[in-house]
C-alpha cells in the first residue's frame, strides 16, 4: 500500500509536493505517448478496422538486412450473405529507390493491387476458408527482389526447401531461429505462373503465419514498404460492411543497426549539430556580457534558445542510439527528449513573434493585436509539438496516425503564417512613422532591418517546410538523412543571422531610436520647468551636420 503524501502543519501538502503533483499530469502524458513506440521492432493491433489499405511500415535495407513478419491473428468480419469471392485480403511488399513514388499507382480508391494479374510487387493473398496463402512474385524476384520465405510455425523461422535458396547463408544477420529446424509447411508450386501456395494455421477464422526475407545482393537493396489490403466487390458491398482485425509483429534490421538505411547516420549528426548550437549560444552569451549596457530582456530569451535546441538534439541522439542498438527506445530518454522538444518549439515561435513585434526594440509593451497573435501562436505550437510526439510514438499503421500527421502539417503551416503578422505590422508602423515624426533616417534604417527579418523568416519557413521535404522525397533511400542535415543547418543559420541583425550594439538602428526618444523626453522636461521656461536649447552646425550641445540661451 502506498504511503500517504506528507502534509504541512495545516494539513495541506507542502508547496514543493503540490508543484510536483501539478507537473505530474504533463510528465504522465508524455510517458504514455512514449510507451506505444517500439522503434523498429513494431507491434500493431487493429480491431474492427474498415480501411481498404493500411501502410504498415517503410524501411530502407542494405545488403544482409532482413525483415521478419509474424501475423499472430488475422480475421475478417463478413456480413451475412457474403461469400469468399466478395472480399480479398492480403499483403503487398513494394520496393523503391526513394520515398517519392511507389511501384504501382493507387489513385483510384476502388483499385486493388491484389486482383491485378501481373504486378511489379510481391503479393501475399490469403484464403481464410481454405487456410492458405498464395505468394505471387514478379519475374525479377530472386535477383532484384528478395524471395519470401514462408512458415506457418509462429516460433520457428524455417529454412526454405526451394533449390538454390538458403536463408541462413543469405545474410549473416538473419534471425537465429532459422537454425532451429526446418519449417512445417505444405507447398504447391506453379512454375508457369510463378505462384506458390502455403498452408496457414486457422483457429476459428483467425489465421496465423510467419514469413521473412533477406537482402542477399546489392541489387536488392532499397526502400521496402509493407501494406495490408482489403479488397471488396464495390458493386455489391460497401467498405464499412467488412471489417478486419489484425495483430502483427514486424522486426527490421540492417547488418549493424535497427535503423533504416537513411537513418543510421542520425545519432552522430544530432550530436554534431548539438555542439554547433551550444557553441553559438556560448558566443552569444559572451557578446551579451561584453555589451551589458545595450542588452534588452529579449536578448536573454534569445540566448536560451540555442541551449534548449542543443539539449533537444542531444536527447534525440541518445533516443536514436538505443533504437539503433536494441530496436526500441528507453522510455526515460524518450520522455526527456519530448519535453525538451516541446520547450524548444514553444520558445522558438515565442522569440520570433516577440522580435517581429519589436518588443524591447521599438516598444516596451505589446499591443492588443500582438497579444492576440500570441494567444493563437502558442496554443497552435503546443498542439503541433503534441502531434509530432504522437506521430513519433505511434505505429505507422495505426488508425490515428494519418489524422495526426495531417494535423501536424496544417497546424505547423498556420503557426508559420501567424508569426509573419507581427513583422508586417511593425513594418507598416515604421512606414507611417517615417512619414510623420520627422525622424525619417532612423525609421528607414529600422524599416530596412525588419524587412530583412521578414525575408529571413519566409526563406527559413520555405526551405525547412518545402524545399528540404521535397529533397527528402527525391534523394535515394540511403541519403534520407540529408533532410535532417539541411533542416538543422538552416535552423542554425537562421539563429546566427537573427542574432547578428538584432545584436546588442550601439550602432544598431533600434538603439538609436531609443536614445533619440530619451533625449526628447529630457528636453521636454527641462524646457517645461518653471525656472527655465524662457530658455531654449542651442544646436551647433558643424560641416553641415547638426550636433546637440549643452549650451542654453535665454531672453530677459
Amino acid at each position: 500500500m502506498a504511503a500517504p503524501a506528507p502534509v504541512g502543519p495545516s494539513g495541506s501538502r507542502s508547496p514543493r509536493l503540490a508543484a510536483g503533483l501539478r507537473l505530474f499530469p504533463v510528465l504522465g502524458l508524455l510517458q504514455l505517448l512514449a510507451e506505444p513506440g517500439l522503434g523498429r521492432v513494431h507491434h500493431l493491433a487493429l480491431k474492427d478496422d474498415v480501411r481498404h489499405k493500411v501502410h504498415l511500415n517503410t524501411f530502407g535495407f542494405f545488403k544482409n538486412g532482413y525483415m521478419k513478419v509474424n501475423v499472430s491473428s488475422l480475421s475478417v468480419n463478413e456480413p451475412k450473405g457474403a461469400t469468399d469471392k466478395d472480399s480479398t485480403i492480403g499483403f503487398s511488399l513494394d520496393r523503391t529507390k526513394n520515398d517519392g513514388f511507389s511501384s504501382y499507382l493507387d489513385e483510384d480508391v476502388n483499385y486493388c493491387i491484389l486482383k491485378k494479374q501481373s504486378a511489379s510487387v510481391t503479393l501475399l493473398i490469403l484464403n481464410i476458408s481454405r487456410s492458405e496463402v498464395k505468394i505471387k512474385s514478379p519475374p525479377e524476384a530472386g535477383t532484384q527482389l528478395p524471395k519470401i520465405i514462408f512458415t506457418k510455425d509462429e516460433k520457428v523461422v524455417g529454412q526454405s526447401q526451394e533449390p538454390g535458396v538458403d536463408p541462413v547463408s543469405a545474410g549473416s544477420q538473419a534471425p537465429k531461429e532459422q537454425e532451429s529446424g526446418k519449417s512445417k509447411r505444405s507447398t504447391v508450386d506453379s512454375k508457369a505462373t510463378g505462384e506458390k501456395s502455403f498452408s496457414v494455421r486457422n483457429n476459428d477464422g483467425a489465421v496465423s503465419f510467419q514469413f521473412f526475407f533477406n537482402i542477399s545482393t546489392d541489387d536488392q537493396e532499397g526502400l521496402y514498404s509493407l501494406y495490408f489490403h482489403k479488397c471488396l466487390r464495390s458493386d455489391v458491398w460497401s467498405n464499412d460492411k467488412f471489417s478486419f482485425s489484425l495483430d502483427i509483429e514486424i522486426t527490421e534490421k540492417n547488418p549493424d543497426s535497427y535503423l533504416s538505411a537513411g537513418e543510421i547516420p542520425l545519432p552522430k549528426l544530432y550530436v554534431s549539430m548539438a555542439f554547433f548550437f551550444f557553441l553559438s549560444g556560448t558566443i552569444w552569451i559572451h557578446i551579451l556580457r561584453k555589451r551589458r549596457n545595450d542588452v534588452f530582456k529579449i536578448h536573454w530569451l534569445m540566448a536560451a534558445l540555442p541551449f534548449t535546441k542543443s539539449l533537444s538534439l542531444v536527447f534525440h541522439a541518445i533516443d536514436y542510439h538505443y533504437i539503433s542498438s536494441q530496436g526500441f527506445p528507453i522510455e526515460g530518454w524518450a520522455v526527456v527528449y519530448y519535453i525538451t522538444h516541446l520547450l524548444k518549439g514553444a520558445l522558438l515561435f515565442i522569440t520570433i513573434a516577440l522580435i517581429g513585434t519589436g518588443w524591447a526594440f521599438i516598444k516596451h509593451i505589446l499591443s492588443d493585436k500582438d497579444k492576440k497573435v500570441f494567444m493563437v501562436v502558442i496554443p497552435l505550437q503546443v498542439l503541433a509539438n503534441v502531434a509530432y510526439i504522437i506521430i513519433e510514438s505511434t505505429e505507422e499503421g495505426a488508425t490515428e496516425y494519418g489524422l495526426w500527421k495531417d494535423s501536424l502539417f496544417l497546424v505547423d503551416l498556420l503557426c508559420c503564417g501567424a508569426i509573419l503578422f507581427p513583422v508586417v505590422w511593425s513594418i507598416r508602423h515604421l512606414q507611417e512613422a517615417s512619414a510623420t515624426d520627422g525622424k525619417a533616417a532612423i525609421n528607414l534604417a529600422k524599416l530596412k532591418l525588419f524587412r530583412h527579418y521578414y525575408v529571413l523568416i519566409v526563406c527559413y519557413i520555405y526551405f525547412t517546410r518545402i524545399i528540404a521535404f521535397l529533397l527528402k522525397l527525391a534523394v535515394p533511400f540511403q541519403w534520407k538523412w540529408l533532410y535532417q542535415l539541411l533542416d538543422e543547418m538552416a535552423t542554425l543559420v537562421f539563429f546566427v543571422l537573427t542574432g547578428y541583425k538584432f545584436r546588442p550594439a550601439s550602432d544598431n538602428p533600434y538603439l538609436q531610436l531609443s536614445q533619440e526618444e530619451d533625449d526628447l523626453e529630457m528636453e521636454s522636461v527641462v524646457t517645461t520647468s518653471g525656472v527655465m521656461e524662457s530658455m531654449k536649447k542651442v544646436k551647433k552646425v558643424t560641416n553641415g551636420s547638426v550636433e546637440p550641445q549643452g549650451d542654453w540661451e535665454g531672453s530677459a
